[in-house]
């Protein structure tokens, strides 16, 4: 996406004109924006061309907003994957528009957008403080959650039946995409529903976003799973501990897991192609730290190295959500280890750790709580202004309103960038693992 030619121009349904409730002593007005680009000399250049200059709306209580609200009827989805701190932005947005703004109508939609097809008879379940009290402290969803694509306009249908005026979306990419058709069809009909999306991906692979909740909290688990790798390394003779963690197409998490415990010998992520066999191939890099160090701690997300595992008769196979199913790179891996050293004589214990399903489903860390009471605070601003079609996110330290459509997955690591070449000198891995 070319950002420069991009509108952050946020929608709302109409004049605000009645005075907030909340009891703050400021108020955020619309004309505070930042800069989408802090570079000094993209700022001069357009200054000096009289371009106008890309900015960002930023989030915050607004002194008038457009529901009134004893009146208002929320309800409030998850969707996608599990990850740490749904249950904290959830509690946030009950506690806000509760307590703050003195909504008393709020519901939760069970089981995703599932939750809005009548056909599958999911309950529409009563979200008040006391309920929302203590979830923080459990890791999922206290909604729980689903994959897949439903039918919008069944789903506006049932919006529209229930009452609902503010609808929020927790979810990923995926989830953006589907809430952004939603908005879209309510428009179409000239509903004055709000709807307002919360980011979440555990990978934090999102265009714009400083980072998605969850992050903080994958890495700490992560860390212990390397921790552990490195125990069993060094704990038998010949020692190799191979974990694998989540990241479909970006090593974010890998790289700031190896990073933050300095144990990691081999870092493998999707944005790097490597090579299994050949004299500069990983194989080969492998024996040679075995022989020299006698033990190794190899860390892989789960999208690297799919180039070198087969799907039978070339099938394609994708998840409910229409994502491509991976291959198991950590087997692969595991089993190319087990069989080069079985090659050319020399023993190995190798230990192999998968830890994704317990990073997915613990409870946020400190970091993370935090960041999920402010998004769950501004997307309650934010709808209770009468905004739609937008999503809060954190934008270089600040809390805005970004347009759905302008944020999707794509944000890797560069492999030219500062994060990439301080792994290798933490990892002293080579720079390329390719023969060519």
């Amino acid at each position: 996406m070319n950002h420069e030619d991009t509108d952050f121009t946020i929608q709302s349904l109409g004049e605000r004109e009645i005075p907030s409730a909340v009891t703050v002593s400021y108020f955020t007005p619309d004309d505070k924006r930042i800069l989408f680009n802090n570079d000094l000399q993209h700022y001069l250049d357009d200054k000096s061309a009289c371009t106008t200059l890309l900015s960002l709306e930023v989030a915050g209580p607004r002194e008038r907003i457009f529901f009134d609200p004893p009146k208002t009827k929320a309800a409030i989805v998850t969707c996608g994957g599990l990850c740490p701190g749904i249950n904290d932005v959830i509690r946030s947005l009950v506690m806000e528009l509760y307590h703050r703004y003195s909504v008393r109508n709020i519901v939760g939609i069970k089981y995703g957008f599932q939750g809005l097809i009548p056909a599958f008879g999911h309950r529409v379940v009563e979200l008040t403080p006391e309920v929302v009290n203590d979830i923080h402290a459990d890791g999922g969803s206290v909604l729980s959650s689903s994959r897949g694509r439903q039918d919008i306009e069944e789903m506006v249908n049932v919006l529209k039946r229930m009452n609902v005026d503010i609808f929020f979306c927790i979810g990923g990419d995926g989830t953006m995409r589907a809430t952004e058709c939603i908005t879209e069809e309510i428009q179409k009909r000239r509903l004055n529903i709000s709807v307002i999306g919360i980011p979440k991906t555990i990978d934090n692979d999102l265009n714009l976003i400083d980072k998605t909740f969850g992050f903080d909290t994958a890495i700490s688990e992560a860390v212990k799973a390397i921790q552990c790798a490195h125990v069993e390394a060094k704990g038998a003779p010949m020692g190799i501990g191979l974990v694998k963690i989540m990241g479909r197409q970006s090593g974010h998490i890998a790289v700031h897991a190896a990073l933050a415990q300095n144990d990691v010998n081999f870092v493998l992520i999707p944005e790097l192609d490597f090579e299994l066999d050949g004299e500069k191939g990983f194989l080969k890099n492998l024996e040679t730290r075995m022989r020299e160090r006698c033990h190794c701690v190899i860390l892989v997300a789960e999208g690297a190295g799919q180039e070198h595992m087969s799907r039978a008769e070339g099938r394609i196979e994708t998840d409910p959500s229409g994502n491509l199913k991976l291959l198991d790179i950590g087997i692969r891996l595991k089993t190319a280890i087990e069989g080069h050293f079985k090659k050319i004589g020399m023993e190995i214990n190798l230990k192999y750790i998968d830890p994704s399903y317990m990073i997915r489903s613990v409870r946020a860390n400190a970091s993370d709580s935090i960041y999920c009471g402010a998004l769950g605070q501004y997307a309650a601003h934010a709808g209770m202004a009468g905004k739609t079609g937008m999503l809060v996110g954190l934008f270089r330290g600040e809390y805005v309103h970004l347009p759905l459509k302008v944020v999707t997955s794509g944000k890797t690591v560069d492999p030219l960038g500062n994060i990439w070449m301080r792994v290798i000198e933490a990892t002293g891995q080579p720079l390329s693992m390719k023969n060519i």
